[in-house]
């Protein structure tokens, strides 16, 4: 579960590995801080949770080359968010519990840039405040909101065509 946690957020299986490990090496030296007050998996998420965010940190910048498709203004509002919302994004806590959608989004995840996928990521999906969002990667919020757009539009086509929401 730690691995796909953070396979999903890294996008590179050593370094997950690596994640983890760090994960389990810091949950042994600090067991003693443990009390019990949640469960151990939720220990242990919290732990890698600060883990991949210390990784990003270390990451170095990228400069990001592709150009917004002449289509994007198509699927979104002037403040950003959806004009017509994909049906598999309305409840989305409910539909990241079904194990299909969660790997259509894994491998949907897998298709985008880098740095898209993991300011989606860090915002959608981990619920990062945009300024913290912004630090990680080392980018401005008017970068960050166009990285979230782009990886939107490139998400839903990507849900689409694997068979999740409508085309309309």
């Amino acid at each position: 579960m730690l691995y796909r946690f953070a396979l999903m957020r890294v996008r590179d299986a050593s370094v997950a590995e690596d994640l983890v490990q760090e994960t389990f090496l810091a949950a042994l030296k600090g067991r003693q801080d443990f009390h019990g007050g949640s469960s151990e998996r939720t220990w242990l998420v919290g732990i890698l949770k600060h883990k991949i965010v210390d990784h990003f940190r270390q990451a170095v910048r990228e400069v990001p080359t592709d150009d917004i498709d002449a289509e994007v203004d198509a699927y979104f509002n002037d403040r950003g968010e959806w004009a017509v919302p994909p049906s598999v994004l309305d409840n989305p806590t409910k539909n990241m519990e079904q194990e299909d959608l969660r790997g259509r989004l894994a491998e949907c995840l897998e298709g985008l840039p880098e740095r898209q996928s993991r300011a989606f990521v860090l915002t959608q999906v981990d619920g990062l405040a945009a300024g913290e969002t912004c630090k990680l990667l080392g980018i401005t919020s008017t970068n960050l909101w166009v990285m979230l757009h782009r990886a939107r539009l490139r998400l839903r086509h990507c849900l689409e065509h694997k068979g999740f929401g409508s085309k309309g």
